[in-house]
């Protein structure tokens, strides 16, 4: 793993150094400032064209900072998606073991393969082709922007999911200081330090090159994480209308898994691990290398032509399930028997993905044209698990997935004031699971099965004042199933699932308005109502209760309500002080349509709402504090509707400042030690003896610093 690493820094450096080896003096290009984002490189995309995008959807899309969510304490992705209505994201433990769920995808028994929301690097796939997002997790520190489009809203990256699509915006050298040092630090452990090193040439060449380390005791036990990153891009601007970047990206990451508790174990000691976890030495251990290379091609003022190949090999070691004994009442002495040996997985993932985007302005027709295709092959071995050592080879795991996904979209200006968006998208994709016998050599499980359909949608926005619109839009969805879906079948053998499908309508508002000396105000408020046929839910294991497997479910409605309001307002006449409000508000319904074994019953994980927000103070030398909240409702723990898991309330305080060249922070979470559920596992019934409740985090404390040189 070190020589490995080495390689890729080395190669990094030289990269980033030689193309001037022999020049005394590097003379930068000259920047153009627009926003946040330096663009002396103009072929690329750009902080306003990101922000035109998000206009020029008649849907739920947020765009998010990277420079505001790093005011505070970043742990995970779950801090990242923070004020993005719409989206359900908690850490389980505190670590990189997160859930989340947008506009009600993913709520399963057997959500470990996190499916529904497709990421994306650069607009180039990370999720791998067979639809999950099992062994990675896209590290927001390593990204710029995020854009956050939800539900059929993700049109524009092809992506066939219930959830929608996070595009990842990496940063270059354009947009980043020569050097950047960060060290934040915290309770339970939290140790992170990232070092970023950058450069623009006179002859056409960028290049980035960012390290990181983390470490975690955990507030729980057996709960260590250990992470070492390396993130870099190298550009090659060909002429001043193509630049290539190639992208380099490695990353170790382990971390043990202290599983769900049931409500009496969580009564006695919140911080305890399952047994089970520390008996089966529970671990999520991936080795992940990613190249990928994209070109842009800005052919004129009205044309633009946008090619990526990516390809990711990940190795992951995941003991998951320990052994089971049953006390034998036979002649004699009761003696324990194993029944089940437990489950290590040792398992290989490549995935090879290609994107494509020609965009054309014509008249007053924005017509953009993508397509996505991705490959993964997962093979390997299951083992049984004893005390996180492999111990005897049960099954050899052979998997294929594929998925292509086109696209055209028109966004037709035919009026001053309004926009009408139309589009289709044609979705592929091929399932295959062969799971073998490693002691008979018989195929147990092969389920194989192709999916296709063809996905309109139609929008309408209108612009009465500048900067506000109101919008609207009918679409279809569509989401194939993941492999570890097919594996999970209930039915078992060849048999495969449906791919789940549905309509949505939404209407809403999004706008920013100025009101004079410094004051302003931004919002979003989107209304949707989804009917969804196949969702791909859970049924008890006939031969394993308490254990859950996947299955179709006729009819599912998923709806809610998505909001997002910022604003800064003067309490002086120089515009010195300033308080700065921000608050995201998710209300969720989603259930069961007259379903014959459920009814009208609620699906599970999701709260019914989620108000997270801050105020601070501001003033104009940088400095901020403020107190933070959440308030988070009642959901249920399994589809039988017959254990809710409580609402909560939480609150902390944030403080920091900053200047062109350095940012500190402080931050106090759970201020008032308030003891809640975070996350938990899902069961068909459940009931309060089940492990299944992953408690959340005590207070706790963090610093950090980010110098810029």
């Amino acid at each position: 793993m070190m020589i490995r690493l080495g390689i890729i820094i080395y190669l990094s450096i030289i990269i980033i150094t030689t193309a001037t080896a022999d020049d005394e003096v590097i003379e930068l290009q000259s920047i153009e400032v627009q926003g946040n984002v330096q663009t002396g490189n103009k072929v690329e995309v750009t902080a306003s064209e990101l922000r035109k995008e998000v206009e020029n959807t008649p849907g739920g899309v947020t765009l998010v900072n990277m420079d505001d969510v790093s005011e505070g304490e970043v742990s995970s992705l779950a801090d990242m998606l923070r004020y993005v209505p719409g989206v359900w994201s908690v850490s389980r433990t505190g670590n990189d073991e997160i859930f989340f769920s947008s506009r009600g995808s993913n709520l399963d028994a057997t959500d470990f393969d996190m499916n529904g929301i497709k990421l994306l690097q650069d607009g180039l796939p990370v999720t791998s082709a067979a639809g999950d997002n099992h062994n990675r997790i896209i590290d927001p520190l390593s990204a710029n922007y995020a854009i956050v489009a939800r539900g059929a809203n993700a049109f524009k990256y092809g992506a066939s999911t219930l959830g929608g699509a996070i595009n990842f915006i990496s940063p270059t050298a354009y947009d980043s200081a020569p050097l950047e040092l960060s060290l934040n630090a915290g309770s339970y452990g939290q140790l992170a330090a990232r070092a970023t090193l950058s450069k623009v040439l006179d002859n056409g060449f960028d290049g980035l090159l960012t390290i990181e380390g983390k470490q975690w005791d955990g507030y729980r036990d057996h709960n260590e994480q250990e992470r070492t990153g390396v993130y870099s891009n190298f550009g090659w601007k060909l002429n001043d209308s193509v630049v290539t970047r190639f992208y380099a990206t490695y990353l170790d990451n382990d971390q043990e898994l202290p599983t769900g508790l049931s409500q009496a174990q969580v009564d006695d000691d919140r911080d305890q691990a399952g047994p089970r976890a520390e008996n089966g030495d529970f671990q999520l251990d991936v080795e992940t290398w990613r190249i990928a290379n994209k070109t842009t091609w800005r052919i004129d003022n009205n044309r633009m032509f946008e090619f990526g190949l990516s390809y990711e090999d990940q190795r992951l070691f995941h003991p998951i399930v320990d052994k089971v004994f049953v006390d034998f009442d036979g002649p004699g002495p009761m003696l324990p028997t194993e029944v089940f040996g437990g489950l290590l997985i040792d398992t290989d993932h490549k995935d090879i993905g290609a994107s494509m985007r020609y965009n054309q302005r014509t008249g007053a027709h924005d017509v953009l044209i993508g397509l996505n295709a991705g490959i993964n092959t997962q093979k390997g071995d299951q083992f049984g698990n004893d005390g996180g050592e492999r111990d005897g080879l049960m099954t050899e795991v052979d998997n294929d997935a594929s998925t292509i996904e086109a696209f055209i979209v028109d966004r037709w200006d035919f009026n001053n004031n309004w926009t009408l968006v139309g589009g289709v998208q044609g979705v592929l994709a091929h399932r295959e699971v062969e799971l073998t016998d490693a002691a008979t050599g018989i195929v147990t499980n092969n389920p194989d099965d192709n999916y296709s359909r063809l996905n309109p949608t139609v929008g309408l926005i209108y612009e009465p004042v500048q900067n506000a619109s109101v919008y609207a839009n009918i679409s279809q969805l569509f989401e194939p199933p993941t492999n570890f879906e097919l594996e999970d079948n209930v039915a078992g053998g060849e048999e495969t699932l449906d791919a789940m499908h549905g309509t949505v309508i939404e209407v809403g508002t999004r706008g920013e308005q100025d009101f004079g000396h410094s004051n302003w105000w931004q919002w979003e408020l989107s209304l949707y109502y989804a009917w969804i046929q196949d969702e791909i839910l859970s049924v008890e294991d006939p031969l394993m209760p308490g254990d859950s497997l996947s299955t179709n479910v006729d009819d599912t409605t998923h709806s809610g309500i998505e909001a997002l309001i910022r604003a800064e307002w003067a309490i002086d006449q120089a515009g010195k002080h300033m308080i700065a409000p921000e608050a995201a508000l998710t209300i969720n319904h989603f259930e069961f349509d007259d379903d014959p074994v459920y009814g009208n019953n609620d699906l599970p994980a999701a709260p019914d709402y989620i108000v997270r927000g801050e105020v601070l103070y501001r003033n104009a030398n940088g400095f901020y504090a403020g107190p933070t909240f959440d308030f988070v409702g009642e959901r249920y723990a399994d589809f039988a509707n017959s254990y809710k898991i409580d609402a909560y309330e939480i609150f902390g305080l944030k403080a920091g400042w900053s200047n062109s060249r350095v940012s500190m922070f402080a931050e106090i979470r759970n201020l008032f030690d308030k003891e809640y559920i975070a996350s938990h596992s899902v069961r068909d019934n459940a009931g309060i003896d089940d492990e299944i409740l992953h408690p959340g985090e005590p207070i706790s404390a963090y610093l950090g610093l980010k110098v810029s040189l």
